[in-house]
């Protein structure tokens, strides 16, 4: 099958066409086209959502268009479409969700809507070194921080949610904090490089709950942080490094710790970790470190692949699409839980 996936549920308009065979559960992409809105919003500090639905306008069917021109096939060559309708900003997703329904009803396509967060587990599937299913996926991005047992194709069952904060946010906001450029994730991953880890004991929070807990909390590290600046300021050089790595290891300890205690509660034997803040270059050693030494099989998505893109849309909808499943009257639904 070839699928067209659009993704337009946050600040990045994206299309992408796979080959999905269903009798392996394999992907090939044979194009994946990104356009982000980082440079439109840095100077905010933040995703402004008037402003992100505007450019969706602007860019989404030109993205689309180049998709189709780079994998070699026209609409009518299509198999189906998938598209994004939940979560994330909903003018956003009524872009992406409304370019889809016409583009199928003008092509006669059928057309499937999925959900942001399957669409980075299964990320995974496109991956040369691909996971067997059953797995246990760890997403982790701006907006989610949340445990799934993902036993089947949409059999995915949740273990634990963020109680306040996700992940990516709270690098954000304390890159904010700290004066460095939006998005801040990767200019603290970057400052953290040459930091010393040990230098801050920030919290880890929810660490003294059961270990049945499976939920994460980031309040209580940003607040422990935002005390910390006003009793020290802001500080630069190696002081700054030393800062930005003691945070991070807190947000990277946090996040392995909840995943491996879920993988030994359920006996789970390998571990997806995916979405925005899977690129992060700490997270990723310390869940390859960690998964090590519990015989765990870590499975991580190319860089490319966790941060949002069409092709995992697209394998989102592919199995559906598969098995014979249409909507055409697909709506953006911006609060849908998996």
């Amino acid at each position: 099958m070839r699928v067209l996936g659009i993704e337009t549920s946050c600040d990045e308009t994206a299309a992408a066409v796979i080959d999905w065979s269903s009798k392996d559960s394999r992907a090939r992409v044979l194009s994946d086209v990104v356009h982000t809105q980082a440079a439109l919003h840095a100077r905010f500090g933040g995703v402004v959502p008037e402003l992100a639905s505007r450019d969706h306008l602007q860019r989404a069917l030109p993205v689309v268009d180049e998709a189709l021109t780079l994998a070699g096939v026209s609409l009518a060559q299509l198999d189906g479409i998938s598209v994004t309708r939940g979560p994330g900003l909903v003018g956003a997703l009524l872009v992406g969700v409304q370019l889809a329904r016409g583009l199928a009803l003008g092509a006669g396509k059928p057309l499937v809507g999925v959900n942001h967060l399957e669409g980075h587990l299964l990320a995974a599937l496109l991956s040369e070194n691909a996971p067997r299913l059953p797995f246990l996926g760890l997403v982790v991005s701006g907006g989610h921080t949340s445990l799934y047992d993902v036993r089947g194709f949409g059999d995915i069952h949740a273990l634990g949610h963020t109680l306040d904060d996700a992940a990516g946010e709270a690098f954000d906001k304390a890159a904010k904090l700290l004066g460095l450029p939006y998005p801040g994730g990767a200019h603290i991953d970057r400052l953290a490089r040459t930091g010393d880890k040990a230098a801050h004991a920030f919290p880890r929070g929810l660490a003294r709950r059961s270990r049945l807990q499976l939920d994460f909390s980031f309040s209580g590290l940003k607040t422990a942080l935002l005390v910390h600046v006003q009793a020290h300021g802001v500080p630069d050089g190696q002081a700054l490094a030393d800062l930005c790595a003691s945070y991070q290891e807190a947000i990277c300890d946090a996040l392995t710790s909840r995943a491996l205690r879920a993988a030994e509660q359920l006996r789970a034997s390998r571990l997806v970790v995916c979405g925005g803040v899977a690129a992060n270059s700490r997270l990723r050693a310390l869940a390859e470190e960690r998964s090590a030494r519990a015989g765990l099989e870590l499975y991580l998505p190319d860089v490319k692949l966790c941060t949002d893109n069409g092709a995992m849309i697209a394998v989102a909808g592919a199995h559906r699409l598969a098995r014979g499943e249409s909507d055409s009257q697909v709506l953006a639904d911006p609060g849908w839980r998996l």
